[in-house]
Formats: C-alpha cells, structure tokens, sequence
C-alpha cells in the first residue's frame, strides 16, 4: 500500500478496506478449521477489534497475517476453555452421602492433624516423604532428583513414618 499512510492501518478507509477484503475470508477459515459451535464471527471481530487497538504498530503488509494469526489464537483459546468447561461437567459433585456429619468431622479433624504432623517433620524426611508417597516416585528416583543415595531416601522416610506414627498414634 501507500507511503503516505504513515505504514500503518490506523486510517479508517484503510481499516474498513481491510475489512471489506479479509472478513469473510477468515470467517471461513475459521469455519472450516473449526466448526460453528465457537461461533467463528465472534472471534472474526474480536481480531479486527485487536487489529485497530495495534494498528500503528502493524504495517498493512502483514494485517492479513496478523488478522489470521490473532484469530487463530482465539479459537484455540475458546477451545481450550471448552475442554475445561466440559471436563468440569464431567465431574459431577456428590450430591449426598452416606457418611453422618461426626464422621466427616472426624475425617476433617484427622486430615488437620495429619497435615500439621507433615508440617512438623524436617524438610528433607516431608520432601522424600512427600515424593514417594503422594507422587508415587521410587526411592531411585527420589534419589536422583535430589543427589543423594538410595539409603539416604530411605532413612528420610523411614524416620519420617516412623514420626508420623508417634505424632498421630492418639487419633
């Protein structure tokens, strides 16, 4: 295009030239990629919108790249969000139980206590501790993440169980 628009898009004539040219092009790109239920027109204006927010930043060469690129982007995003929304309602919360209210009490004063008898071991006995039993990594590579030998995982958690038996044995 022309010099004599300072190399940017921020003219309205350009933008709406822009417009008229691309829109329906990326419209059926993002169609086509992926499908109608995103509602590929929104995401069309949401790119158009970011195009005229970063227009003297963006030479009217590389709009159409831009436009493609940015829209693209949204409709990752959108299906990315979608993925979380649909794995949430997967998740169906428990609507009743059949646990009575002093034993949820119970099972809450009991985490407490385990989480501060946790708390109170040495960092090297909670962080080997830690690893093999909620991570579910070996004593090797335990050993390996944090250079020392297999003998000295064990001894950490070795003292660390046996800590842990002494501080909740009253529950």
């Amino acid at each position: 295009m022309s010099k004599d628009l300072n190399d940017h898009i921020c003219n309205e004539q350009l933008f709406s030239k822009l417009f008229k040219t691309h829109a329906k092009n990326l419209h059926n790109f993002l169609y086509y990629k992926f499908g109608s239920h995103l509602n590929p027109q929104d995401q069309v204006q949401e790119a158009f919108i970011k195009l005229w927010k970063n227009c003297k930043d963006i030479k009217p060469s590389k709009a159409k790249s831009y436009l493609f690129t940015v829209a693209n982007n949204l409709m990752l995003n959108a299906v990315a969000h979608q993925k979380v929304v649909l794995k949430f309602q997967e998740i169906k919360p428990k609507s009743s139980t059949n646990e009575t209210p002093e034993f949820l009490l119970e099972e809450r004063e009991y985490m407490e206590k385990l989480q501060k008898a946790i708390s109170n071991l040495t960092e090297a006995q909670r962080v080997a501790f830690l690893l093999n039993r909620v991570e579910g990594k070996k004593h090797k590579e335990i050993a390996d993440l944090l250079n020392i030998s297999t003998k000295a995982v064990e001894k950490r958690i070795y003292g660390a169980l046996k800590q842990l038996r002494k501080d909740i044995e009253g529950i």
